[in-house]
This record gives C-alpha cells, sequence and structure tokens, in this order.
C-alpha cells in the first residue's frame, strides 16, 4: 500500500476541544487535550505540521465551529487533520450524530456532523483529510461518513453505540488523546513513520485493556472513504529517524520567509507612507499562505491502477515540473504547486454509464441534475466528472465512446498515447507448470489444452469483461487470437469459438471485479466462505496484479504481506502469444462550458508529458510493477526483475491495434455466449442495518445488480422483515416480483429503504431465505441465484421454528442448484458456521464487508449469466 507524504505543502490541523459546558457535565480530562496534542503535532520528530499550521478552537457556539472549519478547508492543500474531543450525542435510532459545544443543551445548539461537519470537509481543498472524534458514540459517525466525496481517512474512538470517558480521567489529558499522543510522538517499534491504519492498530492494542463506561471492551473504529492509500501522521520512530529531505527543508523555509518579509514590508510600508497606507494594505497579498491556490485536475481510473497513479500524480505535485515558474507566471513563488490532481476510481461499467449519460453527470457536479427515475443515483454514479481519464486499456476507450450519444455530449473526449504497459498472463500453480509448453510465448489453443481436464484439470478464473477492462482485454485476446496470430488480422471472432471459450470460463463464481480482487480471494490468508481452491486455479491476470501477489504486496483489499509467498502458493506467469497488452492511454476530458477550459488542458498537457518522461513519472511507474513507453524494458528496481514475482520480463509486450469494431463484436460474442439468468436479491432491513454505515453499503450493492439487468437478465427484489408483519419470522416483503426487466421499481424502493424505511424487529435470516430458496427453485431460469445482503442473523429466539436450520441446509443441496452470494456486513463477516455452510452447501460465495465489498460481490453477480450445466 502507497503511503501519501504530506510534509512541503500547506497543511492544517484543527484541534476542537469543548472541556466546559454550560448545561451538560464538564469534561476536565479533556482540558489538556489540544496544547499536548499541539505540542506532540509540531515536535521535530512528528515532521509533519509547522508553526502556524496547528489551530485550537475552544467553541461555546455552534459557529465558531463553522468558521473555524470554514478557515482550515479554504487554506488546506496537503492534509487536514480535524480532532474534536468533548461530550456527543445520537438520535434515539443511533444516527444523527451531534458534536456539543459549551452552549449546547439536549437538543438545541449543537454541531450536525453530518450536516455541518462533513458539507465543510467535501468542500475541503486538501488531499486528504483525516478525522478523529473522541466523543460518546464516535462509532456511531461511520454511516454518515459513507457519502463523503473527498478522500477521507476517519478514526472513532470506540466502536458504535458507547460512551466512552468519564471526564474523571487524571491530568494531561483523556485516556484516548494520551495513547494517540504516546504514539505520534514516540512511533511505533519497526516502523520508519506512523501510518493512520498504523495508528489505528496501536490504539487498539493499547486500550484493549480499559473499558467504556458501560463496562465493554473500549475499540477504536475506522473507516476511508475514497481513497486506498495510507497517510502518515508522524515520521517518529524508535530507530534511527532520516533526515528530512533537502528539498522538504527549501520549501519550508521558502514558506517561512515569505510569511516573515511580508510582514516587515507592511510595517515598512505603513509606516514610510501613512498616506497610501490603507491603499497598500488593499492591493498586497494577505499573506495567509505564501501559494496562491493550485488548480485541481481530477483523474479517474481502474481500482487496480489508482495506487500508482496516485503515488504518480504525488511525484508531479511536488517535482519541478509543477513547481517551476513558466514564462507569464512570473507571480507565482518558486516552488508553489500549479495543479494538485486528485485521483479516484471506478469500475468500467460505471465509467461507461457516466459517460454515456455526461449532461446528467455534469449536472450532478453544478447541483442542476434532472429528477427522474432514469437519472445515475448519485450512490452508483463514478465520482466527480474528471479532467483526466486513465483507463486500463484502449478498448475501455472504444467502449466508453461507443455508449456515448453521437450530438450534444457536453463531455469530449480526446485520445492520447499510453503512459505505461502491462502484459497479460495465466497464472499457473507454481508446483502445477505446464510441460511443453513456452511460458513467454503460448497460444491460447496451448494454454487451454494444458489446463484442460485430460491434463492439470485447472480452473479459469476471469475478471468479468464488463466491470473490469483486464477482463475485457483477455477475452478479446481469447477470442481473436485463438491461435497465435496477431489479434487484428484475425477480424470479427467466431461465435462458435467464443462459447466454447467460455464454457472453460463458466464455473458459477468465476468472474471477478478485477485482476487485484481476483488474486486477494486467492490468497493463502484469504478464508472467506466459499472460496475457490487455489491449487487447482489458473487466473487470468495482469503481469503487474500477479507479480504484487507472487511478492506479498498489497493486492485489492488484502494488506501486504511480510514477505514474498513461498514457492507452493505462487503463479507462474504463461503469456498468451499476440495478445495485446494493457496500454493505459491518457484521456483528456473537456467538459462544455468550463470558464478555466484553457488553463485545463494546459496543466494536463504538462502532466502527460512528465508522466511519460523517462526521468518523470516513469520512474515511478516502472518502480510499481509497469512496463515503461519507451520499450526498455524493466528498470533498476523494478519488481518484476525479483525472481520471486515468477514472470519474464523479456516477453514481448504487444501494442494495442484492434479497432474499435472488432471490440464491439468482441463484446457482442461475449454477450451471446451467456446464458439468460435471474436473481432474487434479499436484503435486511431490520434497525440494525442503520450502524456502522452498513446502510449505505447494503443499498449500493443492491443497486448494483438493477445495473446489470436486461432482456435476458431478470431480478427480484424481498426485504425481511415485512413492515406489514414485523413479528412474523417468515413473512417477506415483496417489493419487486421475481422475472422483472426494469430497474425502476427497484431504485425506488432501494431509495425508500435508503431514507430509513427500516423494520425494528429482530432480522430473521434462515426464515427469509427458505423462502427465497423455495421460490427460485420453481424459477425456470436456467441460471439463478439468491443475492442475500444482511448484517447478522439477529432473528433467533424463543418464536424460531423448529429444525429451520436443518430444513434450510436440507434444501439448499437439492436440486436445481441456487447458489447463495451472501454480503456479510456484520462484525463476524462471513466467519458464522451459517453462512459458510450456506456458500459451500449451495456452491456459491460470501464476500464480507470492505471497501472492495460491493465491487467483489458485482464480479461474482457477473457470472451468474455464464454459468451452464457440467461446470466444475
Amino acid at each position: 500500500m502507497s503511503e501519501y507524504d504530506a510534509r512541503g505543502k500547506v497543511n492544517r490541523a484543527l484541534l476542537i476541544c469543548v472541556d466546559d459546558y454550560r448545561h451538560l457535565r464538564p469534561l476536565p480530562a479533556v482540558r489538556d487535550n489540544p496544547q499536548e496534542l499541539e505540542r506532540v503535532l509540531l515536535a521535530p520528530g512528528t515532521d509533519l505540521f509547522t508553526k502556524g499550521e496547528v489551530v485550537i478552537c475552544r467553541p461555546q457556539e455552534p459557529w465558531e465551529v463553522e468558521q473555524a472549519l470554514d478557515a482550515v478547508t479554504q487554506e488546506a492543500r496537503g492534509l487536514l487533520l480535524v480532532y474534536f474531543s468533548g461530550h456527543g450525542r445520537v438520535g434515539p435510532d443511533g444516527g444523527n450524530l451531534q458534536l456539543m459545544v459549551g452552549a449546547s443543551e439536549r437538543r438545541h445548539k449543537t454541531v450536525s456532523w453530518q450536516d455541518t461537519v462533513l458539507s465543510y470537509l467535501d468542500n475541503a481543498r486538501a488531499d486528504r483529510i483525516v478525522i478523529v472524534l473522541e466523543c460518546c458514540y464516535a462509532g456511531n459517525a461511520g454511516e454518515a461518513f459513507h457519502a463523503c466525496r473527498t478522500p477521507t481517512s476517519l478514526l472513532m474512538a470506540a466502536q458504535p453505540n458507547r460512551r466512552i470517558f468519564s471526564g474523571e480521567e487524571p491530568t494531561g489529558g483523556s485516556v484516548f488523546t494520551r495513547a494517540l499522543r504516546q504514539i505520534l510522538e514516540q512511533g511505533i517499534p519497526g516502523k520508519r513513520f506512523v501510518t493512520f491504519e498504523d495508528l489505528v492498530r496501536e490504539l487498539r492494542d493499547q486500550l484493549a485493556g480499559e473499558r467504556t463506561p458501560m463496562g465493554d471492551v473500549w475499540e477504536p473504529r475506522s473507516a476511508k472513504q475514497n481513497t486506498v492509500d495510507d497517510v502518515i501522521l508522524s515520521f517518529a520512530t524508535p530507530g534511527i529517524r532520516p533526515p528530512t529531505p533537502l528539498r522538504i527543508r527549501l520549501r519550508r523555509r521558502l514558506n517561512t520567509s515569505f510569511r516573515h518579509w511580508f510582514r516587515i514590508l507592511m510595517v515598512l510600508a505603513i509606516i514610510a507612507v501613512p498616506a497610501t497606507a490603507g491603499v497598500v494594505l488593499l492591493n498586497l497579498p494577505r499573506g495567509a499562505e505564501a501559494c496562491p491556490p493550485a488548480l485541481e485536475l481530477r483523474l479517474l481510473t481502474a481500482p487496480e491502477a489508482e495506487p500508482a497513479l496516485r503515488q504518480a500524480a504525488f511525484g508531479y505535485e511536488m517535482s519541478d515540473a509543477n513547481t517551476r515558474p513558466l514564462n507569464g507566471e512570473g507571480d507565482l513563488p518558486d516552488g508553489c504547486r500549479r495543479a494538485q490532481i486528485t485521483v479516484y476510481s471506478a469500475a468500467k461499467d460505471q465509467v461507461d454509464q457516466g459517460f454515456a449519460a455526461a449532461d446528467r453527470w455534469q449536472g450532478e457536479a453544478h447541483g442542476t441534475g434532472k429528477d427522474g427515475p432514469d437519472d445515475i443515483d448519485p450512490l452508483y454514479r463514478p465520482g466527480p466528472q474528471p479532467d483526466i481519464w486513465i483507463p486500463e486499456s484502449t478498448a475501455d476507450y472504444y467502449e466508453a465512446r461507443r455508449g456515448m450519444p453521437a450530438k450534444n455530449s457536453p463531455a469530449t473526449l480526446h485520445y492520447s498515447a499510453p503512459v505505461a504497459y502491462t502484459p497479460l498472463v495465466v497464472g499457473i500453480p507454481a508446483p502445477r507448470r505446464l510441460d511443453d509448453v513456452e511460458p513467454a510465448g503460448a497460444s491460447w489453443r496451448e494454454l487451454l489444452t494444458g489446463t484442460d481436464r485430460t491434463h492439470r484439470d485447472l480452473r479459469l478464473l476471469r475478471p468479468s469483461p464488463v466491470l473490469s477492462g483486464t477482463g475485457l482485454l483477455h477475452t478479446l485476446g481469447l477470442y481473436l487470437a485463438h491461435d497465435g496470430a496477431d489479434a487484428t488480422s484475425s477480424g470479427a471472432p467466431d461465435l462458435t469459438l467464443a462459447r466454447h471459450a467460455e464454457e472453460r470460463l463458466s464455473a458459477p463464481g468465476s468472474q471477478y471485479a478485477g485482476s487485484t480482487e481476483l488474486l486477494c480471494s486467492l490468497r493463502p490468508d484469504a478464508d472467506a466462505a466459499g472460496s475457490v481452491d487455489r491449487t487447482k486455479s489458473a487466473p487470468l491476470v495482469s503481469e503487474k496484479s500477479l507479480a504484487d501477489y507472487n511478492l506479498g504486496r498489497a493486492t485489492g483489499s488484502c494488506p501486504a504481506l511480510d514477505a514474498p509467498l513461498p514457492l507452493r502458493n505462487r503463479y507462474v506467469a504463461y503469456y498468451p502469444r499476440q495478445v495485446p497488452a494493457l496500454d493505459h492511454p491518457l484521456i483528456r476530458v473537456d467538459w462544455h462550458g468550463t470558464r478555466d477550459a484553457t488553463p485545463r488542458q494546459a496543466a494536463v498537457a504538462r502532466f502527460a508529458t512528465w508522466l511519460r518522461a523517462p526521468d518523470g513519472g516513469q520512474r515511478t511507474l516502472t518502480a510499481q510493477g509497469y512496463r515503461g513507453v519507451h520499450g526498455t524494458g524493466p528498470g533498476a528496481g523494478s519488481p518484476l526483475l525479483d525472481s520471486r514475482a515468477d514472470v519474464s520480463p523479456l516477453a514481448p509486450t504487444v501494442p494495442f491495434r484492434a479497432d474499435p469494431d472488432q471490440v464491439s463484436q468482441v463484446l457482442d460474442g461475449y454477450d451471446k455466449a451467456q446464458k439468460s439468468s435471474q436473481v432474487l436479491i434479499l436484503l435486511d432491513t431490520s434497525t440494525s442495518m442503520a450502524d456502522g454505515g452498513r446502510l449505505p453499503t447494503a443499498v449500493r450493492a443492491a443497486g448494483r445488480v438493477l445495473e446489470m439487468v436486461g432482456a435476458r437478465h431478470t431480478y427480484g427484489l424481498w426485504a425481511f422483515p415485512d413492515r406489514a408483519h414485523p413479528t412474523d419470522a417468515d413473512a417477506v416483503r415483496e417489493l419487486v416480483a421475481p422475472g422483472s426487466a426494469d430497474p425502476a421499481p427497484g431504485r425506488a424502493a432501494l431509495n425508500r429503504i435508503a431514507g430509513g424505511e427500516l423494520v425494528e424487529h429482530g432480522a430473521a435470516m434462515e426464515e427469509a431465505l427458505t423462502r427465497a430458496v423455495r421460490r427460485m427453485k420453481k424459477s425456470p431460469a436456467t441460471n439463478k441465484a439468491i443475492v442475500l445482503i444482511l448484517d447478522q442473523d439477529d432473528g433467533a429466539g424463543p418464536a424460531r421454528a423448529a429444525g429451520v436450520e436443518r430444513t434450510l441446509g436440507t434444501l439448499v443441496e437439492e436440486g436445481p442448484e441456487v447458489p447463495v452470494l451472501a454480503l456479510a456486513l456484520g462484525k463476524n463477516g462471513c466467519d458464522t458456521f451459517a453462512l459458510q455452510r450456506l456458500a459451500d452447501a449451495s456452491h456459491g460465495q460470501c464476500v464480507p464487508g470492505g471497501p472492495q465489498a460491493v465491487d467483489t460481490l458485482a464480479g461474482r453477480i457477473a457470472s451468474i449469466g455464464t454459468a451452464t450445466k457440467g461446470d466444475r
């Protein structure tokens, strides 16, 4: 996982602390928190904030918090740290967290976490935001947090629905903040610095022996939104600390000198020319910060490429190419960033939908979006409208262009050359290497034969062509380069060949949302229910992702390991002959009516030039495991050169030469090779789903199912428990009857559920699922599945029907097969016997909650239409 280093940028820390209350119990332990935390943040060892960048706020009125938030969100350009310590309150349903200031009463003069704090932070100009909440019910902040659009990390002092400090701790700060200060000030043994994730782990360890006032184990919680990298919060370390880089020290000195001389010049101007002092003060820069606001560029990419491009964007921001003065920009001080780049990602189908409805995409961004059932819901859109799009391959660009209207789209896509390459590979388990097959140049025919039942009997796993650029390009190569011939010389794909190829990839659950998510499911430490046998699987992925997997690097939602995997657990890369590599083209996106279009275009061009420069972005991208655009092969330090990566650095990089018609024909062939399918969404709508941010995730997951429906892929939507019969364990609410091809009724129902249409009663999962399985067993659809979305099975009790678990277990094992694809959002995830048994018995899958859970589930759902009889 990459780390965000904010040193040398314009950072801000806002410490909001309230210890003296007029109407509530005072909190004397909080009194020392701000000064002590400020001391730690400004310490030389922490090396992140400088004098003047830490602001203390002791609010008595709510407007004081708003004023402080408004100032820091406008000023911060690098890291914005917001810390609150004081009383917190929630509503009867556990939602609507309120932060209490000095004048707060129980229901009045409070600061809304969702409506006030998050609203300000969502408009911040900072690259990264880190929030620390130390208050009662801090854990309840997680639900509204998932609506954030800015890269944000949230640390909550305790789990949901818990009070924490009593206010009677010894002087020197509260228990939680004392532990936080100690970690930031002293560092962590064996670590060069302290990141957000490190801080969360250490706090959990240090507070494991503490108890909340309610007698529970004190367990801090964390959440992240719109970011997959980590944020460095302190450079303190028990070991020998490396010196601060010279460029950062010089930049800090420049900023300090600028502010110092600005004050001197102001005083001299007032003394020497009193008659014109007012004019001078009106015309001089205000000096609150040395650098003017940088132009923000938004870069949209695929989830697999986001970490590497995020690191490249940070390198560009701090490079000479972005900080040295240019002709005509003499008023910009040397060392100031000309542009800042926000990197975010979305699945391929979501990007396609965004560009296909670019008018509504732009309208949402401007607050002028139209209402109507066909509009893109903000829950499902890819994010803010981009200035730059770097897809995985040129094929993704062709597909997006095909879906855009021929006229009157406000978005114009300008294609430019690739910024990096990574070949496509088939991973073969190291102990089961293919005999007489050349790894660096095997034809697809040889690979299919070498892995069939009469040879190695390996199951081919491919990312979904609908959700992933890697899956789309693997499909293109499989259809057009079957015999190892140049893909572009094969013309249209042979539909018979396409059907035969899909039969090898048509086992339930064989499609995934991307290379990294697929490989994460194959890691030896991945114990999700229903997981595949990694020793009998052959993943179709990219060279970079396979190298990361073998070397133990962070892969999808799987964190980095301490060492590379042992040989027995690694995959050897086989390169299908003449299959084009992922080429990652840079697409400039122009939006009609943009007032600053010319400077934006110039800024994109400068960034593109730097990305392709050998001493610029190429150095960063090749160090991440990509191949360069200049054909020089992996450079020094590339992970591809590590023998434990089990790749072939000398294997050729095949450029993309297929035309748009061939890409369209491949996708049409893929679509025709699929079988019709039907899914029944079974959604837990008990009030416990509102805890810990589960409800937005559940609604978003169900919404992803609706994005895949059509004439041949139908759905139904049931909710449990039933609002009309809340005490009837067997009752379910049929919101959309199974067999519907229109997503509009489902979207409307999900909007009502997201708005709070929940049932205050335990959700009896086994009873509801038994009814759903019986219904789907009778469905005439060839391929069918149940998508179960729940937090936990909390319906057990005296009223439970006798033997319901045994009945359900027997039912799922009977024919016809109905896989259960479960998304478990409870604290135990998939680690319950009931869910594990259901996944195994039904040949389904259980996906635990997490940052990638929705896309992971979407990949499994995408495979339902490919399942055919006789699958392994």
